[in-house]
């Protein structure tokens, strides 16, 4: 005989409503699944983990590589530490025993590719703070201009799949379901870690609990956001330049003992044997060094 819990959750299944014009499937709002028993603090945590269409949210603090970047990132790793130590000390036995140490890679990759993802939040951000402000110039609500936010921005980023979209869809479906618009930003500064993004998130909040002229905090606060992000950019502009002759720098000593092996193998022999073998371990633990702080040198943050 089957419980009345269970009864109530397959009634609770049952209960996916379709999007208007489409075949797709979503969860009710707030008032539809309190009608269906559900509690405040179960349909709080759908809003949160949902979007528009059912969508899980991103995390953007972490990135998880896909199999096929994972195993590009294994084969970048492993074959370059071969090379390196294979070219340094002209044993293979050597470059296959320091080749593990590429597995270690993904990891710096992950974090790369990470970063590279919230800088293009970043910048789509920008973009979308311009498109708020004029909005908010023509005499909409703050509301209602995320709400047409995302139709403006397409234009402008040219990108429907991109994740500030996804973001805005999710806050828009959120303001839908009756909450605050200041509880969707902070879900998404929380996730993202942008600065940018939490301060905006915290202009809206403590507007809403302190009054005031909203729509000009806003768009003066989107103003000297916006300002800011420009000026990031223009130093990344600037240094892209250096960065690219830092890596050339990086490369060029591992480019410059393969072609002594290959050319004057005779004299590159003292260094393989003996002494020779910790003086080029020596230095390569200094080129390692100078290679952290060079990147260290290069990360400029406002």
């Amino acid at each position: 005989m089957r419980s009345d819990g269970d009864a109530r959750g397959r009634n609770r299944a049952s209960h996916v409503i379709p999007f208007r014009g489409s075949g797709r499937a979503r969860w009710p709002n707030y008032r539809e699944l309190a009608e269906i028993g559900f509690s405040t603090r179960h349909t709080e945590a759908v809003s949160r983990r949902l979007g528009q269409g059912g969508d899980e949210v991103t995390d953007y603090r972490f990135y998880r590589l896909s199999g096929l970047e994972k195993s590009w990132a294994i084969t970048i790793g492993c074959g370059s530490c071969f090379a390196a130590a294979w070219l340094l000390y002209g044993y293979a036995f050597v470059g296959i025993a320091t080749a593990s140490l590429g597995l270690f890679y993904p990891r710096y990759y992950a974090r790369a590719l990470g970063r590279k993802r919230r800088d293009k939040l970043r910048r789509q951000f920008k973009e979308a703070l311009q498109a708020l402000s004029s909005l908010l110039s023509a005499g909409r609500s703050v509301e209602n201009a995320f709400m047409s936010l995302e139709q403006d921005l397409v234009l402008l980023i040219g990108e429907e799949q991109s994740d500030l979209l996804a973001e805005l869809r999710a806050i828009a479906n959120r303001l839908l379901n009756g909450e605050p618009i200041e509880i969707g930003l902070q879900d998404f500064a929380r996730r993202s870690e942008l600065e940018e993004v939490t301060n905006f998130s915290d202009v809206i909040r403590i507007c809403k609990k302190t009054g005031g002229d909203l729509v000009e905090v806003v768009r003066r606060t989107s103003y000297l956001i916006s300002e800011k992000l420009e000026v990031e950019l223009e130093v990344e502009v600037l240094i892209a330049q250096k960065k690219f002759e830092s890596r050339i720098m990086i490369g060029m000593p591992f480019a410059f003992v393969g072609i002594l092996q290959v050319m004057a193998g005779d004299y590159m022999q003292p260094l393989h044997k003996g002494m020779g073998i910790v003086v080029l371990t020596v230095c390569l633990f200094l080129l390692l060094g100078c290679c952290r702080w060079i990147f260290r040198i290069m990360d400029i943050r406002l």
